[in-house]
């Protein structure tokens, strides 16, 4: 039996330049010394230290599985040497905003850093992407990963790929009630779908070829779930595998080529567009905004991350036939911010209920009388 590949990606918040702008490259040196060690010691067989905005991304391969607890450590070790050494001298923004525990206690999720991990035993050849997004929650892969492995409109391999033909199984989690469940598509498409227009609350996980091959994995954690109150927004990633019998590579960006309205931009608090952008506009600052989205390709060869120059991986957006995409969500922001305190712009009540308004709401509490 052949060793499995896992493919790690765990990102936090631990503090960033001027704002909530972006990760000091600072950070990314004393977290690539990090892994670095690591790697030496035989713990990861390879890794690569990027930012989205201003989350701290660590990808990592090795052959320990999914949640192991000497991965998850080393990253949470990763996130409190940066913190220490850099976002507290610095004096960086919401040093430390994601590191919600005390101390590791196993597995980082629940701590507050987000998680995505896919173990799988290669392919012949075996192509990634890497979805980081910054200014939203986990559910705003929910549409995007829907039409990449269920909507015949966007994946032309679901209708003319026999491989492909038998579809796919989502893992569904329910993040108020930590409850999840299994439904295959197309059989199941509208029960599916029928959850995945909440995406406050119900957000896809993982994602199987018919026929059990791991095809997709996503970060779930709700950092308002989990400290009870607003302390950033989630910032999820995804990795997606592609080609060989599964979708193209050309067919999982498509699913983005359409900036569809996601939850967060400013204070966490408001819809925007879901911009795709490559890693030198991956900083948000209209309006803390809007929300952005990198795409990196990697080949996963021998169990290591492979590069098109050293460990670099492909920018897949940093090409002009997003161009258009980007416009629209300029459009698209505009039109929002024109609402200002307003919904749409501004997110529903249930929402809200985890940011700051309910203690600017307190102070009205008494006031309110009976109505005549």
């Amino acid at each position: 039996m052949s060793v499995k590949t896992t493919v790690s990606v765990i990102k936090a918040d631990v503090g960033s330049f001027c704002g909530h702008h972006i990760v000091h490259p600072k950070q990314m040196e004393v977290a690539r010394e990090c892994l670095e060690k690591a790697k030496k010691e035989g713990l990861i067989n390879s890794y690569y230290v990027t930012h989205c905005g201003d989350d701290l991304q660590l990808i990592m391969t090795h052959n320990r599985g999914e949640s192991d607890p000497k991965i998850h450590e080393l990253a949470w070790n990763t996130f409190i040497e940066v913190n220490e050494r850099v976002s507290k001298e610095l004096k960086l923004y919401a040093a430390g905003q994601d590191l919600l525990a005390e101390a590791f206690s196993g597995n980082v999720r629940g701590m507050g850093p987000g998680v995505a991990e896919l173990e799988f035993e290669e392919r012949r050849s075996d192509p990634i992407v890497v979805f980081m997004a910054d200014k939203t929650e986990p559910g705003a892969w929910n549409l995007p990963l829907f039409r990449i492995f269920a909507d015949p409109f966007n994946t032309a391999g679901l209708v003319i790929d026999p491989s492909l033909h038998e579809g796919f199984v989502f893992e569904v989690l329910d993040v108020m009630e930590g409850v999840s469940v299994k439904l295959k598509c197309p059989e199941e498409m509208y029960d599916l779908l029928a959850l995945l227009g909440t995406p406050g609350r119900y957000v896809i996980s993982k994602v199987w070829r018919h026929d059990g091959l791991p095809a997709a994995a996503a970060s779930v954690s709700r950092l308002s779930l989990i400290a009870g109150r607003y302390v950033g927004k989630d910032d999820p990633v995804c990795i997606v595998r592609a080609q060989h019998g599964l979708p193209a590579l050309g067919e999982i960006l498509e699913a983005f080529a359409f900036p569809h309205s996601v939850a967060g931009w400013m204070r966490g608090s408001h819809h925007g567009p879901m911009m795709p952008v490559s890693i030198k506009d991956a900083k948000c600052t209209r309006f803390d905004g809007p929300p952005r989205v990198v795409a990196l390709g990697f080949q996963v060869t021998n169990g290591k991350l492979v590069g098109l120059y050293g460990d670099e991986p492909a920018d897949l957006f940093d090409d002009p036939a997003f161009d258009k995409a980007r416009a629209m969500a300029n459009e698209i922001a505009d039109y929002l911010r024109r609402h200002g305190p307003f919904m749409p712009h501004r997110l529903g009540p249930d929402e809200m209920e985890y940011t700051t308004l309910p203690q600017v709401l307190a102070k009205l509490k008494d006031r309110f009388e009976k109505a005549t």
